[in-house]
């Protein structure tokens, strides 16, 4: 029986992706385990892998294709003895419709008689087999999910089925109407109003990719539903660069140069671990407090950023996390991470630092519960102990913190902790 390749979701948040390379031909052998294609996803280029033997009969999608939905249908695979006269290709261009696959036969002959034949399934234990992203905004929605029928593989519910089914409809609280609040909705500008503003003007029109659109729509999203609040310190740096510079001068023969952002780094693991409750993430309707320092650092990149994860950071050495950065930083820039080592993690940084900026406030990347913005070490006048005036490297720091998650007195023990780290750097290597 002809058998459908659909494009693959190739991260929990993936709903689309480009097919940017075909590696096989219509007319191959394909084994288990060999290359199909590669994804582009808004964050990597992935390459695609098979889980079925067979010859590929045709491929539906060409290269180059974006905005391809996760399960549409990309090729079909044949059996040994088929043909294309097998599969029913009425359907028009770039989405033909082979004929059932043995998996989806197999369901329909599950199904009871009483049952719809697209009724929402249901994993062990009574509960709906939904997508985790479908869950989400079913929960957000209030929207009953055993009342879904699902349209993804074997009746799995995506967003899709999610996004076109209403809440379910709750009773009104009596509210007196002299103080109901007033809701004014702001009016959306079309992309064509705004381009009529300029057509007297020369410019280039720069569409979106992937990556840039994600970016757009998860800032937006944590701008507006994150209620961000900021926290300030300054942090003097000369302790720790005169440190720095004596470790760099032992490690140079090894080839190990530590940069002021590997003492960052494991400033906030360390203090994540002596202030436990803010190493938490935002779980919808529930806090997660994790156990390991698990700490995202932001890398920019042509076109956009990445946020990868350096796992167990406060268990790893100044050097190993410096090495483990380096690599993850040279392969974000050549879109190389493997999703798993950009998403997850409870805290983030963003050095702007190196470019010079003085201060700035970072937006929290959810479900992160704190992202540390860091600035551009400078010379300054400062009041010493000894109440002389003196000169000091000082260094801003800016907490971004989601209220939900961490309370203020909260987020303000975790910023000392973060400064007192840096400002006593070889109480970090005990």
């Amino acid at each position: 029986m002809p058998t459908e390749i659909l494009m693959p979701a190739l991260s929990p948040t993936m709903e689309e992706g480009t097919l940017a390379k075909w590696l096989v031909k219509e007319g191959d052998e394909v084994s288990s385990g060999d290359l199909l294609a590669e994804i582009e996803t808004d964050k990597a280029t992935m390459e695609f892998e098979a889980v079925d033997e067979g010859v590929v009969g045709k491929l539906l999608v060409t290269e180059g294709s974006s905005g391809v939905a996760v399960n549409t249908p990309i090729a079909v695979l044949l059996e040994d003895g088929e043909s294309m006269d097998d599969v029913d290709t009425s359907a028009s261009d770039g989405g033909a419709k082979p004929a059932p696959t043995k998996d989806a036969e197999s369901v329909t002959k599950s199904t009871p008689k009483d049952t719809p034949a697209h009724a929402p399934k249901r994993d062990d234990g009574d509960r709906v087999f939904a997508s985790p992203l479908a869950r989400r905004i079913a929960a957000d929605r209030g929207i009953d999910l055993s009342q879904i029928a699902g349209s993804g593989p074997k009746g799995r519910i995506v967003k899709a089925d999610v996004e076109d089914a209403k809440p379910v409809a709750k009773a009104a609280k009596p509210v007196d109407s002299a103080v109901t609040p007033q809701t004014t909705s702001v009016p959306t500008v079309s992309a064509d109003t705004i381009a009529k503003m300029y057509e007297d003007r020369e410019y280039e029109e720069i569409p979106l990719d992937g990556m840039r659109k994600t970016i757009a729509a998860r800032l937006t999203e944590a701008k507006q539903t994150i209620p961000h609040f900021y926290l300030r310190r300054s942090v003097q740096l000369d302790g720790l660069l005169k440190f720095r510079s004596q470790l760099n001068k032992q490690l140079e023969g090894r080839g190990i140069k530590l940069s002021v952002n590997d003492f960052i780094i494991k400033a906030c693991a360390l203090a994540l671990q002596s202030v436990p409750a803010a190493n938490a993430v935002w779980a919808g309707d529930r806090v997660l407090q994790l156990k390991p320092s698990d700490v995202a650092v932001a890398v920019a990149i042509e076109g956009g950023l990445f946020t990868p994860v350096l796992k167990d950071a406060e268990s790893k050495t100044l050097s190993t996390l410096s090495a483990e950065m380096k690599d993850l930083a040279t392969r974000a820039r050549d879109r190389k991470l493997a999703p798993h080592e950009y998403q997850g993690g409870s805290f983030a940084i963003s050095n702007l630092g190196m470019f010079g900026i003085e201060n700035f406030d970072a937006v929290i990347n959810p479900p992160h519960g704190a992202i540390l913005a860091v600035g551009a070490g400078q010379k300054k006048a400062v009041v010493g102990e000894d109440g002389e005036l003196t000169v000091a490297t000082m260094m801003s720091c800016t907490l971004s913190v989601d209220h939900r998650v961490i309370d203020g007195a909260l987020g303000a023990e975790l910023l000392q902790a973060i400064v007192d780290n840096l400002e006593n750097p070889i109480a970090m290597l005990a």
